[in-house]
């Protein structure tokens, strides 16, 4: 069942910007983390994606277009979904896009996917729905799959200090959005590290920076990125 506060939020969102871009190329760490895929020798071509929140489809329509990937995309909005579908259509992709909420049990068989993406997608996650989200996600990879996820960062980042403080959520490490009503979570490094190691192997772990724009103002933001894959036994 899903979230019917949440999809509403996501659904304004979407229908009325104030956080998510509708551009339609691929994210900078997204394209890095796909290169290191090919320094690995990973082979794109008939392998199987699962892009989690995908949105508008930015991520999943360029690996299927470029890769030959097979592309899930599973979002929220329908609104995001619809524009997404169309955007494929309109490239000529063959892309699943399915709304769905990434805090629920995921419809795929086990072991069902080479890759999944998660691009600051289950910040808005709570913690119960964090840890079915880790799960599945750790149910639907395959034992040799990757897993890409980017994070909001609290260590370094003022805005989110400031958010906290100003209005902070019910669970610690928690921000409700001014004129949103999105809850976020931010992760120190020991709680990230902390929760994906439950299931994952990180390969690698970086900070990067971004800026996110709210009511006409650019704000610096601090992100958790990593490479990850599943951990065996």
């Amino acid at each position: 069942m899903i979230n019917s506060k949440q999809q509403k939020i996501w659904e304004q969102e979407y229908r009325n910007p104030q956080l998510v871009t509708k551009d339609s190329k691929p994210q900078a760490c997204t394209l890095r983390f796909l290169k290191f895929l090919r320094k690995q020798g990973f082979v794109f071509e008939n392998s199987s994606v699962l892009d989690l929140g995908s949105g508008t489809g930015r991520n999943a329509n360029h690996i299927a277009g470029v890769y030959g990937a097979r592309v899930v995309g599973m979002e929220f909005s329908g609104t995001a979904v619809k524009l997404a579908k169309a955007r494929a259509q309109e490239s000529d992709l063959s892309v699943d896009y399915r709304q769905a909420s990434i805090g629920e049990k995921f419809s795929f068989t086990d072991k069902s996917f080479d890759i999944i993406l998660d691009i600051t997608s289950s910040n808005s996650l709570n913690r119960n729905e964090r840890e079915i989200y880790l799960a599945e996600c750790a149910r639907v990879l395959k034992d040799d799959g990757y897993f890409f996820v980017r994070a909001l960062s609290l260590e370094g980042d003022v805005n989110a200090k400031n958010l906290l403080k100003k209005f902070s959520g019910t669970e610690a490490g928690t921000y409700v959005m001014p004129g949103i009503g999105l809850c976020e979570k931010v992760f120190t490094r020991e709680e990230i590290i902390e929760l994906y190691q439950k299931y994952f192997t990180i390969l690698k772990m970086d900070k990067d920076t971004g800026y996110t724009k709210f009511q006409n103002q650019s704000y610096k933001r601090n992100f958790w990125i990593m490479y990850l894959r599943k951990r065996i036994g």
